[in-house]
């Protein structure tokens, strides 16, 4: 039997984020924004935005949590995962998020 494959690579724009410390380290967590051009039923070209909540935590390999600020370049690298919660109105929800294993930061010149 062949294994699987949970595998996601983006690069993309910083809308918000947050750093929380925790006993192990620190934990980042921020909105990514990736754009595409694609053809709408006209034939127009669009431009098409997707968001994604990405989540890292802190490790020998990472940068610095505080350069992930509004509008930065961050290309990343981890896997999908779904995490399960129950809202303040009792309903649970089920948010898609992606555990960062790489980060690269491109600093504002």
């Amino acid at each position: 039997m062949e294994s699987s494959i949970n595998k996601i690579h983006l690069r993309g724009n910083v809308g918000s984020s947050r750093i929380i410390n925790v006993a192990e380290g620190s934990v980042v967590r921020f909105s990514l924004a990736t754009n595409e051009i694609i053809k709408n039923r006209n034939g127009a070209l669009i431009e098409e935005t997707q968001w994604h909540n990405v989540v890292a935590w802190s490790k020998k390999d990472m940068p610095d949590f505080t350069l992930i600020d509004k509008g930065a370049v961050v290309e990343v690298e981890g896997r999908m995962r779904y995490v399960r919660y129950t809202n303040a109105d009792g309903i649970e929800k089920i948010l898609p998020e992606v555990l960062a294993t790489t980060l690269l930061i491109k600093v504002k010149e």
